[in-house]
């Protein structure tokens, strides 16, 4: 297990690490990590229980995600990591030149348009397929007993629940917000925290997903109902779309930093801007985790990444360089050398020429799940399909209208993606699965805690616990309301725009499980900025 006193704690709530040695399950909400537990206590795997939480979370976290989103998965089974993209594409009637005819000259946020194939319950389908040790049914039963009989809502949950109501009140169409609010606020308001929520459509919806391991959702009735509803509104998806969909399999990207291998998914998804931050720093030596040095040079490093993957990431076919050549030693090594005492507006530099939820699930054999799935900025589109409690995506909002573009918007295509869940391992061992939730904060969060991690040595409830930071956009920088401000007065000093951000939620919320190789214990932290818990035994 990675070196860590488990006493030094000098962040927020002093909560110490959760210990387990059979299996540990780590969730933003307590009931989802019961749901991963009982299917460990089954004798369900490290998968089984990620599927089974993944599903429920649908439900007790209905903000962040939904059966109409989108998921990513790191599996370390066996002794080996797999990687599964379960992003969907755009719809094929989706395009530039056909927007630009429908009136559109920028793609909305909210809305029909949006809205690509929904990538989540092939997801479930696919890992309980290859890996799972249960009946696929058996891993979706708690979420469709939580649907039906309902839950006590928890108090953060029920504050991002008002909050996307008002927001969604003032931006759909009035008839759209009808829909939403048949499910989701059926008496006019959303739940207040102890209320009980149940939906009976979350409830037929899931056991028709259960009982037809997925296919209804993508060559069935309930591809019939989502493409029925979305051309009667307007929408691009279409049953054809859905029909073609299945997940990818494919071979996750790493780089080596201090002795660890930190691992992410490749693009489409933004997990190689975390790497490349790291592949920059990893040629400091940093002593202290809060001093200016290491502050100031964090905060560059990431910038240099981020307008880098702005500019090249997308799918991989796309893309005007490569993966390996946005990671090369050399390149990390030219980019650091443009890091200066002062900080400095980022412009992207050419390898050429030098509303999510997260969770980690691990079992008594060694298997291990870092997983990811969301419907994006809250409740996504803010479209459910009537009937169903299925809420969709809205990813296309993160296509570039600009053709010439790498992320530019064509049919068939995957969008760049903000979801990105992490996995360290050391030499051939595993680790463990980490991952921080919250758009574009992800990558930033995956770099301050690896770094909390290897170079300060804080175990996983400190490193989560942590002040954050986040970059913004040219020299401004968030800090959270426990950020030092004489730190960040001599930030400021250096060039920074510091300012305090008082909303928790913006700075991600994270889960760690670390596992030591030669005994099996399980350690791990659970995120003290929403309701997360660690279920272990």
């Amino acid at each position: 297990m990675i070196s860590f006193d488990p006493h030094h704690h000098p962040y927020a709530s002093y909560r110490t690490p959760t210990y387990g040695k059979k299996g540990m399950i780590a969730t933003s909400q307590p009931l989802a990590s019961q749901v991963g537990l009982d299917i460990l206590k089954k004798g369900g795997n490290a998968v089984d229980a990620a599927v089974a939480v993944a599903a429920s979370l649908t439900v007790l976290e209905p903000t962040s995600n939904g059966i109409g989103g989108d998921a990513f998965a790191l599996v370390w089974m066996d002794g080996e990591l797999h990687g599964l993209n379960a992003s969907g594409y755009a719809p094929e009637a989706l395009s530039i030149e056909g927007m630009y005819k429908d009136g559109y000259d920028e793609m909305p946020k909210r809305g029909p348009v949006p809205i690509t194939v929904p990538g989540a319950p092939a997801a479930w389908a696919e890992l309980s397929r290859a890996f799972g040790r249960l009946p696929f049914s058996e891993l979706i039963a708690p979420a469709v007993a939580y649907a039906e009989e309902g839950y006590p809502v928890a108090s953060t949950l029920a504050t991002l629940w008002n909050s996307a109501f008002q927001t969604l009140e003032e931006e759909l169409d009035p008839t759209v917000f009808a829909d939403w609010s048949r499910i989701f606020a059926p008496e006019g308001r959303t739940p207040k925290a102890g209320e009980l929520w149940s939906s009976s459509k979350h409830a037929s919806t899931l056991k028709e997903i259960a009982d037809t391991k997925a296919e209804s959702f993508y060559r069935g009735d309930l591809a019939k109902k989502m493409d029925a509803y979305l051309k009667e509104q307007g929408g691009y998806l279409r049953s054809k779309d859905l029909a073609l969909y299945k997940p990818e399999w494919v071979e996750p990207i790493s780089v080596h930093y201090k002795g660890y291998d930190v691992w992410e998914m490749p693009p489409n998804g933004q997990g190689i801007v975390a790497l490349m931050a790291l592949n920059i720093l990893k040629g400091y030596n940093f002593q202290e985790r809060d001093s200016i040095d290491t502050f100031h040079h964090q905060m560059e490093a990431m910038k240099l990444a981020f307008v880098d993957g702005k500019k090249y990431v997308a799918q991989p076919e796309a893309m005007s360089r490569t993966t390996k050549e946005l990671l090369a030693d050399t390149y990390g090594e030219a980019r650091r050398s443009e890091i200066g005492d002062e900080a400095k507006v980022p412009e992207a530099g050419d390898p050429y020429s030098g509303g999510t939820v997260y969770l980690a699930t691990a079992d008594g054999e060694g298997n291990m799940v870092s997983f990811i799935q969301s419907n994006y900025m809250g409740f996504g589109s803010g479209m459910v399909v009537p009937g169903t409690g299925i809420a969709l995506h809205n990813r296309a909002h993160n296509f570039s209208m600009d053709e010439k573009h790498a992320n530019g918007l064509m049919p068939g295509k995957r969008p760049y993606h903000t979801i990105i869940p992490g996995f360290l391992t050391k030499g051939n061992e595993a680790v463990g699965p980490f991952g921080v939730m919250g758009e574009f904060m992800q990558p930033q969060g995956h770099m301050q805690m690896i770094m909390n991690t290897i170079d300060f040595g804080l175990h996983p409830q400190a490193a989560l616990d942590a002040p954050r930071w986040q970059w913004k956009r040219e020299t401004l920088i968030t800090v959270e309301p426990e950020f030092s401000a004489a730190t960040a007065q001599a930030l400021s000093r250096k060039g920074h725009t510091v300012k305090i951000e008082t909303e928790s939620s913006s700075f991600g919320r994270g889960q760690i499980i670390w596992r030591d190789p030669e005994t099996g214990v399980l350690c791990g932290g659970s995120e003290s900025r929403t309701d997360g818990s660690i279920a272990a035994w």
